[in-house]
């Protein structure tokens, strides 16, 4: 029996989930589907991801303008892919914020990956013909960048932590308030995409560096909200967790003499009594294993997914 290719099945709507997890800063959540959020500062917001399509942008923004009518002065974008930056001109910005590296991923390989992720989660994109193009940031930074939010509300930090879910993933930091807007660096029981990933720093000095700021709320880039030290050390260890069996199975497959689809059958075999049920674990795990297995044999940058590479991997892993 053929299986369906990615998410391009799953075509159900899912419940949204607004919460205000401190005084004028706010999360939305959708069982698995990307998250995004909003701080205000004393008259603007500072709104974290934009979602596939201006379309879809403008239903958070609906949800978002029941509580706030203060302009978009920045939009922050964690990283470079599509379900993440292609909605940003519903947002009206003054400034579109990103890591120089995510600026640079866009322009190389934006188009592509425009293409690939459409194909993979059609639902995602309702809206499609809404979009004007790729996503441009205004502004970037290489290390950390901060944002006074006035009125005695204290900094939002934008740091960058090291690579791991891409080459330029950033976080928000509320460091008076204890919140981690963490983007895709850490999922809450879902699982992982690190298709264009760096597996060992990201389970290595990257997650280090999340844990040692000390949140006590956390929102990943999918999943439920994290309140509590104790909640917040376990995303951040299942996320580290899900890496790391990730990479010891391909590569004992790798040591063993086996391919491409024994390592993906091994790490297949040992993540799934965890993470099978969570959200996109069939879709994400031939992506990941492929990039893993190329990182492994020295190809530090990942390649370029085009829709056209998503289907030949799919068929050799799950065919």
């Amino acid at each position: 029996m053929s299986v369906p290719f990615a998410s391009s099945a799953d075509l159900a709507e899912k419940t949204e989930t607004f919460a205000e997890l401190a005084e004028g800063v706010y999360a939305l959540t959708a069982e698995g589907d990307p998250n995004v959020g909003a701080i205000e500062g004393e008259d603007f917001l500072v709104c974290f991801e934009a979602r596939a399509t201006p379309v879809m942008a403008g239903r958070w923004l609906e949800r978002l303008r029941e509580r706030t009518g203060k302009p978009v002065r920045y939009l922050v974008l964690s990283h470079y892919h599509a379900v993440r930056t292609l909605g940003a001109a519903a947002f009206g910005a003054q400034e579109i914020v990103a890591h120089e590296r995510t600026r640079f991923l866009i322009g190389e390989r934006g188009a592509e990956d425009w293409a690939s992720e459409a194909g993979r989660m059609p639902r995602l994109f309702t809206g499609a013909e809404s979009i004007p193009g790729l996503t441009r940031p205004t502004v970037t930074f290489t290390g950390e960048l901060t944002i006074d939010l006035g009125g005695g509300r204290g900094d939002l930090v934008l740091r960058h932590l090291g690579r791991g879910h891409t080459a330029g993933d950033i976080v928000a930091w509320l460091p008076g308030r204890g919140v981690l807007f963490a983007g895709d660096l850490v999922e809450a029981r879902a699982a992982l995409y690190t298709g264009d990933a760096f597996h060992r720093d990201w389970a290595g000095a990257t997650l280090d560096a999340v844990a040692a700021l000390g949140a006590t709320t956390l929102i990943g880039g999918r999943g439920d909200v994290v309140e509590g030290r104790d909640e917040v050390a376990a995303a951040v260890a299942q996320t580290r967790g899900f890496l790391t069996v990730m990479c010891r199975e391909v590569d004992a497959a790798a040591e063993r003499g086996g391919g491409l689809r024994d390592a993906f059958e091994a790490a297949h075999a040992a993540l799934a009594p965890r993470y099978g049920s969570w959200p996109i674990f069939e879709h994400c795990l031939p992506f990941n294993v492929s990039r893993y297995w190329d990182e492994r044999a020295g190809v530090d940058w990942p390649r370029v997914w085009t829709a056209e590479r998503d289907r030949e991997v799919w068929a050799e892993l799950k065919g």
